[in-house]
């Protein structure tokens, strides 16, 4: 299929073929009739990117703040890496349509193949023949109404949630500043509310069309009409609600709004404008200012978009899907008009000629349709006990050894396009055959930069491809036990990134997978006991013969909001996801796997202390905490036995204390945490058939141990980790 996208270093937009997404449950695949460029939104984030890069960062502050976090924690090089691996990438556009249910996932019963919906969200209503759209965020539509005004949805339900913020009652007057595709349809919902309503906008044709639609005056922000306008409708009172709906970076906006606004009257923010607020005016007149944060109660909230989990209607009456429907069943009853905000209808095809021509002033619009194809193809099909491990008496399918080994890759997200691909890329002997993912433009991204033989959505095919070596499963983390069992049972080699498993089950599953294959080939992401400088600390520090004492301090962070690792009922708590990092490095310190787990967590909170206690009477000591200082190192240990001390501190400096000391370099070339050389070992056991990085049984000792601790935490006590027969 086709999608729009853009190259956010580069500025270049393109039209580009990209796979049909997945049919996940909980959502439907749409295919598109009529998308709606947001000539506001879309062409500021179009012009962003045609902006220098110290343009960019001047526009995004706090993206600059986030490297200059991440340089902290993680590095230059890495924090390099990333940075421009995500600006090196094809982002999407779109965020409005409407379109043909053309298949249905699991879990939805409130429409059917061949029913028409309007679509909503940043990275599911896209400009792309095809989306995957989940509950909350299409609703059908109305009988009667055109699929060309349904496509208005979305940004129907930005103006509605703005004027349900304003609170306005009937017989109130409201000041609209701005009078561009939002400001317009604000004008008529108010008007629709019985509100008398000005308008302010420097350009006349926009104010004509907003008299045409509702308001009862319109003129030029800086001239005497709009003034003269409100004094005549309030009798010299000034405005009930205002609406900032213009963007730029004028403060006249705001000022205007001081002036104009009657004592304690509301203004609402629907806009990206400059709110430099004048303290004397908005104090004097106790004015109220709000804002409007897009389509409703919902927005950001993963649980609601991507969950489908709703508000029940009696806490919140108007929520996301609630505000798309009932603008629809306004403009389908006749009461918001849509048709006269058309500026043109462009064929889909043409899409990055149009953008152009609305770039660069040529097409004057409020607002631009997509027509796509009417023709409808046929859909791509979508693609604690420590657990015994025991192998079936099946073989893994032998490759030639001197043939490259061809790669697959489950999953393109973040981590691995910046800290696996890069690394494979390069690697000579190796061939990336496939990447596999839900969404078209992560594998359309992948396939470009790191140069993917194909793209696709369709799991099943690149499993049964019997040139495929190995497969990587780099998803989400509630995805990763299924889908290694999948791979396993296909006869792949598996390399799975942390966590192996969230639940005991899962883990089960993995392993009764290896037993009914016989195909044990199974590696784990646990990079850390791969890092250089660890490896060569712990080579200095020698053997020991009394039992070790181990401390780790592990300075996670806070998360940002609306991180997906903060979804704990889909994926697990945090330490679930990342915890296995630090019980592998620990176990591989000191040789053995933990015989108990203990834990409290004496803040409530996600601060974590765990014991792990070895056969030998080792221990180790966890602390796993989010309160600290962000500028700390991230994880520092101490590894003491035998009257020898080592000390790492975040993998940028080791050093040895005993009968002689030795200190690593102060200034090393990177914070190398071991993923170069762990790929490379992976690749070797591929190519060659040798044993597997890690043992099995470590890995297994290692997820079962990072389960543990929540059992742990549960009980109050020991959980003692027994190995099955």
């Amino acid at each position: 299929m086709k999608q729009v996208v853009q190259n956010y270093k580069s500025g270049e937009l393109s039209v580009l073929d990209v796979p049909v997404p997945g049919c996940k449950p909980g959502g439907v695949l749409v295919r598109s009739a009529f998308s709606l460029i947001s000539t506001g939104t879309e062409l500021m984030k179009v012009s962003e990117a045609g902006m220098s890069m110290l343009g960019k960062a001047r526009s995004r502050p706090d993206q600059v703040a986030k490297v200059v976090q991440s340089v902290a924690v993680n590095g230059l090089p890495a924090t390099y890496r990333k940075v421009m691996g995500k600006l090196d990438s094809y982002t999407p556009l779109g965020y409005s349509l409407c379109g043909v249910v053309e298949q249905v996932g699991a879990g939805i019963d409130d429409v059917k193949v061949g029913d028409l919906v309007a679509c909503a969200g940043n990275e599911h209503a896209l400009h792309a023949e095809v989306n995957w759209v989940p509950r909350n965020l299409y609703v059908p539509v109305p009988d009667g109404l055109a699929p060309r005004h349904a496509a208005f949805g979305t940004v129907g339900s930005i103006a509605l949630q703005g004027v349900r913020q304003g609170e306005p009652q009937l017989g109130e007057v409201a000041l609209v500043i701005g009078l561009g595709l939002i400001g317009q349809l604000v004008v008529q919902l108010l008007a629709a509310a019985g509100v008398r309503v000005v308008g302010a906008d420097p350009d006349p044709v926009r104010c004509e069309l907003a008299e045409r639609l509702g308001a009862v005056a319109c003129g030029d922000p800086g001239s005497a009409a709009v003034e003269n306008a409100v004094a005549e409708l309030t009798g010299g009172h000034g405005v009930d609600q205002v609406y900032l709906a213009a963007g730029g970076g004028s403060n006249q906006p705001v000022e205007l709004a001081a002036r104009l606004a009657r004592d304690r009257g509301r203004v609402v923010d629907i806009g990206k404008c400059r709110l430099d607020l004048p303290w004397n005016a908005y104090y004097e007149k106790e004015l109220d200012v709000r804002f409007s944060r897009s389509y409703g109660p919902g927005r950001y909230d993963p649980e609601y978009e991507l969950d489908g989990r709703d508000y029940p209607i009696g806490y919140v009456r108007w929520t996301e899907r609630r505000n798309l429907a009932c603008f629809l069943d306004l403009a389908a009853r006749g009461r918001v008009d849509v048709e006269p905000l058309i500026s043109r209808i462009a064929d889909f095809e043409d899409a990055v000629e149009t953008y152009r021509q609305l770039k660069d002033g040529e097409l004057k619009a409020v607002a631009v349709l997509f027509r796509y194809p009417g023709e409808a193809g046929e859909a791509q099909a979508p693609a604690v006990a420590v657990p015994a491990v025991r192998r079936g008496t099946a073989a893994a399918p032998a490759r030639p050894s001197r043939s490259p080994v061809r790669l697959a890759f489950v999953g393109a997200g973040n981590y691995a396009t910046s800290m696996l691909l890069p690394h494979l890329a390069r690697r000579e002997g190796v061939e990336l055959s496939a990447v596999v993912t839900t969404t078209a433009l992560s594998a359309a991204n992948a396939q470009r930069k790191f140069g993917f033989a194909r793209a696709t959505t369709d799991l099943d095919a690149v499993l049964g491809d019997a040139s495929v070596d190995a497969v990587f499963v780099v998803t989400r983390h509630s995805s990763h036990a299924e889908l290694t069992r999948r791979a396993l049972l296909a006869g792949k080699t598996v390399f799975v990134e942390k966590p192996l498993a969230l639940t005991e089950d899962e883990l089960a599953g993995v392993l009764a997978a290896v037993e009914e294959s016989g195909n044990d080939r199974l590696q784990v992401g646990f990079n850390r006991r791969f890092a250089p400088l660890l490896r060569e600390a712990k080579a200095r520090f020698g053997a020991r013969t009394g039992p070790a004492s181990l401390r780790y301090l592990v300075n996670a962070g806070r998360l940002q909001p609306g991180s997906w690792y903060l979804q704990q009922g889909t994926e697990g708590s945090r330490f679930a996801g990342e915890g296995g990092h630090f019980v592998d490095t620990a176990s591989w310190l000191l040789g053995a796997d933990p015989v108990s787990v203990y834990a409290v967590a004496p803040s409530g909170n996600e601060d974590l202390q765990i014991v792990l206690r070895y056969p030998d009477g080792s221990t180790a000591t966890l602390s796993y905490v989010t309160a600290g200082a962000p500028g700390f190192p991230k994880e520092t240990l101490d590894l003491v036995a035998d009257g020898k001390v080592l000390k790492l501190d975040d993998f940028v400096r080791a050093s040895v204390y005993g009968s002689k000391r030795w200190v690593s370099s102060r200034l090393p070339k990177a914070r190398d945490k071991g993923q170069s050389a762990e790929l490379a070992s992976f690749v070797r056991a591929v190519r060659t058939g040798g044993p597997m990085p890690v043992p099995l049984e470590s890995l297994v000792a290692t997820t079962a141990a990072t389960l543990a601790v929540q059992a742990a935490l549960v009980g109050g006590a020991p959980v003692t980790l027994e190995r099955s027969l």
